[in-house]
């Protein structure tokens, strides 16, 4: 849903919208240390003599003068499609896959390798789904071959977990000297619950390329040694969406990537700036996207999330997301078999 006309915040409530949730943004003063806009999510009530009541999930009653009003909508109350999703992990490796599509790819059986000018381990590692169509150790020695051609190292992404997973290969790869790296859990979840999670997204910009401002904030860009293979890694995928929420200094406080990609919506790059976390701008910015994302008929979302990070996980636990399954890193070390 769009809540911006011509660059401008709209009002996009009346009095037919009594009984109806609602989203609301109203200015609030703006003094020194002073926050210029206060939001409000929750049930208006009534609007009588212009002011309007609002009451929040707490109970508590919210009276806004209509006059300080800079912009709100309706919050669908039940959005629809709230089962969570069903896959297995090939279906979500593939997808995920397409979500963050490597610059260059070769086929090796139904493997496919992946390389992206060194840019995240996602785009410079082999996809190991099915069967290589070679000997392992052929395969193993034609992967090296490739990476180092390419001045990349050897990395294999070893999904495990359910039975559709990869842990002979893991066990595999262990025995020849591969160690593994960056455990990651994928998690899934219904997308329409994110979208109603009541998280004011009045001021989140969606934009389809990242400027220069979001990049900044993005710490794997900023580390990228080729901007320009990281620009392309991030736009790429069938339909991508990148977010951005103002801090009170107007530099992004939040940042959030989102593809979409048939049923599913697949959410990645989210960030918070320092000094404003802890203060719900991950959900806010998520909650845009899934906005989106519904807009496009997706109905199910994905995420990958490093399994040592807590913090992230949390966050990710109170918006509804489970795990689906876990893959890991296999890297070649030198004297290590393959």
């Amino acid at each position: 849903m769009e809540f911006m006309a011509r660059g401008r915040a709209e009002v996009r409530i009346t009095h037919a919208d009594v009984g109806k949730r609602v989203s609301v943004r109203r200015l609030t003063g703006g003094g020194a240390g002073e926050a210029a806009f206060t939001d409000a999510v929750g049930v208006l009530t009534s609007w009588n003599e212009g002011v309007l009541s609002i009451t929040r999930r707490t109970g508590a009653t919210v009276r806004i003068e209509e006059s300080a009003l800079v912009a709100a909508k309706v919050v669908p109350a039940a959005p629809a499609r709230r089962r969570g999703p069903a896959a297995d992990t090939r279906e979500l490796q593939e997808v995920a896959a397409r979500g963050w599509p490597a610059l260059e790819t070769e086929r090796l059986g139904d493997w496919t390798l992946r390389a992206s000018g060194g840019f995240t381990r996602r785009a410079n590692s082999v996809v190991a789904l099915g069967d290589p169509g070679l000997p392992l150790d052929t395969a193993l020695e034609r992967i090296r071959q490739w990476y180092g051609e390419r001045g990349l190292p050897a990395l294999i992404t070893v999904p495990t977990g359910p039975a559709d997973a990869a842990d002979a290969l893991a066990d595999a790869l262990a025995e020849r000297g591969w160690p593994a790296e960056a455990e990651t859990v994928v998690r899934t979840g219904a997308l329409a619950p994110l979208a109603d999670t009541g998280a004011d997204t009045l001021g989140v910009a969606l934009a389809r390329e990242p400027d220069a401002e979001w990049l900044a904030l993005y710490h794997r860009a900023g580390g990228a040694a080729d901007t320009a293979a990281a620009l392309k890694v991030l736009t790429g995928g069938p339909s991508v969406w990148f977010a951005s929420l103002p801090g009170p200094d107007g530099h992004p406080a939040a940042i959030g990537r989102v593809v979409v990609d048939g049923r599913w919506a697949g959410f990645a790059a989210i960030e918070v700036a320092p000094a404003q976390r802890r203060r719900g701008l991950a959900t806010r910015v998520m909650a845009a996207l899934a906005e989106r994302a519904l807009s496009e008929g997706a109905s199910a979302a994905y995420l990958q999330v490093e399994a040592d990070n807590e913090g992230a996980r949390a966050l990710y636990d109170g918006l509804g997301f489970a795990d689906h399954h876990r893959y890991h890193y296999r890297r070649a070390l030198p004297g290590s078999a393959g």
